[in-house]
């Protein structure tokens, strides 16, 4: 998945301290659904941010309309 508009700071939960001066998610950075909240009205999402050795360096937990779900392939049904 990747976030739709960026993600301020103050909803993260940051792993690695080296990030602890951003500011905010950026528009576009993708991220991996580790657990989905259903509270009956709405999902939310816990995500998890990696980089590209798999060292996660933040999380949060987002909204279905913060999100768009990527797809590697096509499905025909």
């Amino acid at each position: 998945m990747a976030i739709l508009k960026p993600i301020s700071k103050t909803r993260l939960t940051l792993v690695e301290p080296e990030y602890a001066s951003i500011s905010s998610l950026p528009t576009g950075l993708v991220g991996t659904i580790v657990e989905v909240y259903d509270t009956g009205k709405e999902c939310q999402y816990l995500v998890e941010f990696a980089d590209n050795q798999g060292a996660e360096y933040a999380m949060a937990v987002l909204k279905a309309n913060e999100i768009l779900v990527l797809l590697y392939e096509l499905a025909v049904v």
